[in-house]
């Protein structure tokens, strides 16, 4: 199986250069398109991109479960249930472009989030975001994309990323065997935002412990805790993502929250 992992420093410099230049874009609509994000020997991460006509910001999401959203050639998601997803429509219409992952060969991402190799994954990610359009880039993770978030943050430097968002973030040890403690909170060097759903009863992310993984961020120059409240239950599991845990019902509420704080944390900002 080929693997997603590779040389994090030349790919980084690729992308930061030449990713005008050789990442294939399929135009799918004038606000989506498909991105092929070149591997060594030839292979290709799929993305997918989605923003408004002249973003503020663009949003690294990082989908939880086992990351395999399934993006096809022409832009279609097999599982697009996941909050990250699933909202990306109201992120572009509060003025934010997305960039969404998929994993090679569907690669289950469970227990390898917290790697030094996905780390300078995720850095690829943020570079391939700065060449698709000007301006600030967050990360924003949930539920075990948390893992992912709170890794990448702990590596990249205050300018590459304005800041990182973590939602209903796995703080217990579960089935994947690593939590965000897991991805070295204390190195995280930019603005964070921590959300938590009082309604959440996923057992590996429980909103009480929102406050510890803020503590745990201590390099960082400002975290704020972000307590939420509602959502419906339609997956057959508390952590399933067409629940509280995944803001099912309450999107518009929580993404609104969200970019208000990403707005005031924006470099420059005057909102």
């Amino acid at each position: 199986m080929r693997r997603l992992f590779r040389t994090p420093c030349l790919i980084l410099v690729f992308l930061l250069l030449f990713a005008p230049q050789f990442v294939d874009a399929q135009t799918l609509a004038p606000t989506e398109r498909v991105l092929n994000l070149p591997l060594p020997g030839g292979d290709h991460q799929r993305a997918l991109y989605v923003s408004p006509p002249r973003p503020r910001a663009t949003l690294v999401m990082l989908p939880g479960g086992a990351g395999d959203v399934g993006i096809a050639r022409d832009g279609d998601i097999a599982r697009g249930n996941n909050f990250v997803i699933r909202s990306r429509a109201l992120w572009n219409a509060a003025g934010f472009a997305v960039l969404i992952p998929d994993t090679v060969d569907g690669q289950n991402l469970r227990g390898l989030r917290s790697s030094p190799q996905y780390a300078a994954f995720v850095g690829d990610l943020v570079a391939a975001a700065h060449a698709q359009a000007p301006g600030a880039v967050f990360l924003l993770g949930t539920s075990q994309g948390s893992i992912a978030a709170m890794n990448g943050a702990a590596q990249l430097r205050d300018g590459q990323i304005a800041g990182v968002v973590l939602t209903e973030s796995v703080s217990l040890l579960g089935a994947s065997h690593e939590t965000v403690f897991d991805a070295h909170p204390e190195l995280v060097n930019v603005p964070a935002l921590v959300v938590a759903n009082s309604d959440d009863r996923c057992k590996v992310a429980p909103p009480e412990n929102a406050d510890k993984i803020a503590a745990a961020m201590r390099s960082a120059p400002r975290v704020k805790v972000l307590m939420i409240s509602g959502g419906d239950l339609r997956s057959s599991t508390d952590c399933g993502s067409l629940s509280p845990h995944g803001y099912y019902g309450i999107e518009q509420n929580v993404v609104d929250a969200i970019a208000a704080w990403m707005n005031a944390t924006i470099p420059g900002s005057k909102l």
